[in-house]
């Protein structure tokens, strides 16, 4: 796979990684969790994609190569950060994929600034975080982790195990605040992209109900629950219908 033109900007006072391929219309990749950009190879033939797209994969504000020194961390600064990085190369309107943290980041982005987004795809994504939701993050923050577990992070993020243990203990952030993921279907409502759902059935996060409110709120919206499904259901087996479903959806007009 050929790597992307990689950049790094200086946001709010910390550096965002990217890698920008590709010279078509601009497709924003928004990776999952304590992810990174990378992940994206293990759904998109990378390389296929930037002949039809520019394609343009961020590390998220505390993930792989970019930092986070300064401020609160919220899905809401990070809309923020995808405006700048944007804005930094040139790009008025993407066409959008978000998974989990993505795709949370993308309902700000979409509704702060509607007219930025023509498509997009939510996988994993939720309108608020129900109390058996912030129970979970609250018990992931306090979990301690194995070697394997701490190895295979160290060959994810760039800048060390302070940035590591930082990473493990934000859900604890997301399981206190109110504010951050609070979509009424009123504010759900202002997004004008076209708009594909993407929901596990079987999600321990966000139960399918939560995808069913997202369905709702977002006019003209789509939603494909996928059977068996966990939280983030685009990877290994579930790639190949991901991608046959994506792909149609994002060249859209």
């Amino acid at each position: 796979m050929q790597k992307g033109n990689a950049r790094t900007f200086i946001i709010d006072e910390d550096e965002i990684y990217c890698e920008d391929r590709g010279d078509g219309e601009p497709l924003l990749l928004l990776h999952g969790f304590g992810g990174t950009h990378d992940d994206w190879r293990h759904v998109f033939d990378l390389d296929a994609l930037a002949e039809r797209y520019r394609v343009i994969t961020p590390d998220a504000r505390g993930h792989g190569r970019s930092t986070h020194r300064h401020g609160v961390f919220s899905f809401g600064r990070l809309s923020l950060d995808a405006f700048a990085l944007l804005d930094h190369l040139g790009v008025d309107r993407v066409r959008a994929v978000g998974m989990s943290l993505g795709a949370k980041t993308l309902l700000h982005v979409a509704t702060r600034e509607p007219a930025r987004v023509s498509r997009m795809i939510l996988v994993s994504a939720t309108p608020r975080f129900p109390d058996a939701t912030r129970a979970l993050f609250r018990a992931a923050a306090g979990a301690t982790h194995s070697d394997e577990e701490w190895a295979a992070m160290r060959a994810q993020h760039a800048h060390g195990d302070a940035q590591i243990d930082a990473l493990w203990k934000l859900p604890a952030t997301f399981g206190a605040d109110r504010d951050d993921m609070n979509f009424t279907t009123e504010r759900l409502g202002i997004i004008t992209a076209r708009t594909l759902i993407v929901a596990g059935d079987r999600d321990p996060l966000y139960p399918v109900e939560l995808a069913v409110e997202l369905y709702r709120g977002i006019i003209g919206s789509s939603l494909w629950v996928v059977p068996g499904g966990g939280h983030g259901p685009i990877f290994a087996a579930e790639r190949d219908e991901f991608v046959q479903r994506a792909l149609p959806f994002l060249d859209g007009g």
